[in-house]
């Protein structure tokens, strides 16, 4: 059949091409693949374990002034405590660990100075605890990878019931990162199975499901690759890995199992060619998938919003995961299919019947909700209300201690210290100052009731002084927060307070700040896309809705989890009383993300069949659910089964991501779009399809059927 009477679309000639040139099309990604997957292995080592800080803030400021006056003992430098129940620090074993705990600091290039332990400032009252602090010699980077080789060799030094661990800021970041990382895997290699069991039961054919894993893999070595190409440019956080990895993995099985689907039918279904069905397939789905990667790529790009370099190289290497798998589904997919033609139903575990163009168990269901929109459409809007509702007292803050696994060294000693010294020794406020305003600056520091201690005015170099202030409350609590924005107002104009504490303070606050704008620029750019993509500003919009609707439930539940603790015991962890406040911004981008390529899908097939029928509303909403319907089942349950297998992961911050994720796909492939906007298509009829004149001229008719 010719291009011509298949009246093929852009994307439809590049399926034909690409159906037509496999050899090229395939050795194009062989050396992509191997290029790029050679450079795989190295990123995770080349990638960054800190970031988590605001640009510009004044804390970062004081962090720079600090480590380049007082020999690097800003936020990074390394504290190392030393402990022991039944020693104090004049016994001889106590003494010889902290001899050899201070010689192996000294032998490190990573640090600066070692001060030792101090009687009244950094040896506890009850002589139990002793408290060893180093400069950082590098960035804060630098010192979390620093942190990461000397954790392991410093507990080693303890003996004769003397321990020792390491904690402060690098520290804790190294525990973090690599906890997650561990939990990552674990969380993937339970997945894999799960998603491959699903994707057989969906195809009934291990060739057929074998290609969306095929997707995932080639997309996620190509960004792996890449990402180690952007940390000889930038620092990329150690995150940005993490989360593509997750990402390669949703899209490329969402985007494979439409694109697969709907080549199954048009191939088996029908008399055309596998090259003819590919073009046919490209023309129809291969539209919904381009424009359901650029929803995905701009609710991403709203994330670098936030000034912050962890959340910007985040989603720099997530997006980077998209391009690849978008880019393989487009160009890589259609030639597999094309070859394979019909050895695609091979290593079948049933007899695969030729798959009709229409599911009969979708179908069927969007006859019912046609006949009885209004009970279905009232039920799923109540629950989703009454889910979302608790979102609104959702309260959020910084990561306290317990995202560390009980037992790691960071969390060890960091509970050690409290214990010895108090809540707010953990999180000192360091305020630097010129000299001329030390004893201002101290005074102010000794007046505010939200101060514990001040220790004594430091001199250092380029006419500046440190004053170190130990807050009453945990550095996660929101009093310090206070204490932090109180203690700038009294201080002179030119002192700056900075600090583990009030880094992360000026970070929550940043978030707080742009979380309103992300959410906008989210909502607004995916409108305009889903308008461009269906010329139906009013379905637009209500899928719009409808996706923040399922979003706020997602949060609601999130709220009744991890701020009120509900089931904690089960998902084992340790409430923090609130939600990460990196969370609402993240996961809100993710959710609208993933949550778009359902939308695309359902409208996408559902305006085939309005332009197929020449205007039919009841053909748009139960042909395009009978077409998509089973497909938007298929990926949801893969979803859902990869996001729960985080949710089982050990430290807080996967529970986090996999609970709110889980739920919010839960929610949105099986009661937003299988049963909420197709019951607005039914209500709103041809008004769901009406468009403007004016967008007509302004808008360019993308046409999503082939015929």
């Amino acid at each position: 059949m010719s291009e011509h009477r298949l009246r093929l679309g852009v994307v439809g000639r590049l399926g034909r091409w690409t159906a037509g040139h496999f050899r090229i099309v395939a050795a194009a990604w062989l050396v992509v693949a191997v290029g790029l997957g050679v450079l795989a292995p190295r990123v995770e080592t080349a990638l960054s374990g800190a970031g988590w800080e605001t640009t510009g803030s004044e804390s970062v400021q004081a962090r720079d002034l600090i480590d380049g006056s007082f020999n690097g003992f800003g936020t990074y430098g390394q504290v190392v405590v030393v402990h022991a129940l039944d020693k104090t620090v004049s016994d001889p074993a106590f003494e010889r660990v902290l001899r050899r705990v201070e010689n192996k600091l000294k032998s490190d290039p990573a640090l600066t100075a070692v001060v030792a332990p101090r009687a009244g400032v950094s040896i506890s009252p009850d002589r139990h605890v002793a408290v060893i602090r180093a400069g950082a010699a590098g960035s804060a980077n630098d010192m979390v990878r620093a942190a990461d080789e000397l954790k392991g060799s410093l507990a080693r030094l303890g003996s004769d019931g003397v321990r020792v661990n390491l904690t402060g800021a690098a520290g804790m970041w190294s525990d973090f990162n690599q906890a997650n990382k561990s939990a990552m895997m674990k969380s993937e290699l339970i997945s894999w199975p799960v998603t491959l069991a699903i994707l057989v039961l969906a195809f009934g054919s291990l060739v057929a499901a074998g290609l969306p894993l095929m997707l995932t893999i080639v997309g996620l070595v190509a960004a792996a690759g890449s990402l180690w190409i952007g940390t000889q440019i930038a620092d990329i956080s150690i995150w940005s890995m993490n989360f593509a990895l997750m990402f390669a993995l949703a899209l490329g099985i969402d985007y494979a199992l439409f694109i697969v689907y709907r080549f199954r039918a048009a191939f088996f279904g029908s008399r055309l060619s596998a090259q003819d069905a590919v073009a046919v397939t490209m023309d129809s789905a291969g539209k919904a998938v381009l424009f359901s990667g650029m929803t995905v790529l701009i609710s991403l790009s709203a994330v670098m919003l936030v000034p912050s370099p962890a959340f910007r190289s985040t989603s720099l290497g997530i997006m980077l995961s998209v391009v690849f798998v978008l880019a393989a589904a487009l160009t890589l997919l259609p030639a597999a299919l094309a070859k394979l033609g019909p050895r695609l139903n091979r290593l079948a575990l049933r007899r695969v019947h030729s798959p009709s163009h229409h599911s009969p168990r979708s179908a069927a269901w969007g006859e019912r909700l046609w006949r009885r929109p209004l009970p279905y459409g009232v039920a799923a809007l109540a629950l989703l209300v009454a889910l979302a509702l608790p979102a609104f007292a959702l309260h959020t803050g910084m990561p306290s201690i317990k995202v560390v696994p009980p037992g790691d060294n960071s969390r060890e000693g960091y509970d050690t210290v409290q214990k010895a010294f108090g809540p707010g020794s953990t999180g000192p406020l360091q305020i630097v100052a010129p000299s001329a305003q030390a004893a201002q600056a101290a005074a102010a520091a000794q007046r505010d009731p939200g101060i514990a201690r001040v220790m004594p005015v430091q001199p250092g170099g380029g006419g500046m002084v440190l004053v170190q202030a130990i807050p009453t409350t945990d550095p996660s609590a929101r009093a310090t927060g206070t204490t932090i924005d109180r203690l700038r107002a009294a201080l002179p104009p030119a002192a700056l307070v900075g600090g583990p504490a009030a880094e992360n303070h000026d970070l929550e606050a940043a978030l707080s700040a742009k979380t309103p704008l992300v959410i906008g620029v989210v909502l607004g750019l995916s409108f305009l896309v889903l308008v461009l993509a269906l010329r139906a500003p009013v379905i637009a919009a209500l899928a719009v809705v409808t996706n923040l609707l399922a979003t706020g439930a997602a949060f609601g539940v999130a709220k009744w989890i991890f701020q009120d603790g509900i089931g904690h015991s089960l998902l084992g962890f340790q409430p923090q009383g609130f939600l990460d406040a990196w969370g609402p911004v993240f996961f809100f981008a993710m959710i609208f993300a993933i949550s778009m390529d359902y939308t695309v899908f359902l409208l996408s097939s559902a305006k085939e069949h309005w332009e197929l029928s020449g205007g039919d509303a009841k053909a748009a909403m139960t042909g395009g659910l009978a077409q998509s319907g089973r497909v938007i089942f298929a990926a949801g349950a893969v979803m859902v089964a990869v996001f729960f297998t985080f949710a089982l992961s050990g430290p807080l911050a996967p529970k986090e991501m996999g609970v709110i994720l889980g739920a919010a796909v839960l929610l949105d492939a099986f009661l937003v779009r299988l049963l909420l906007v197709p019951v607005m298509l039914r209500l709103l009829g041809r008004w769901a399809w009406s468009s403007p004149e004016p967008l007509h001229r302004l808008v360019p008719d993308v046409r999503v059927s082939h015929a």
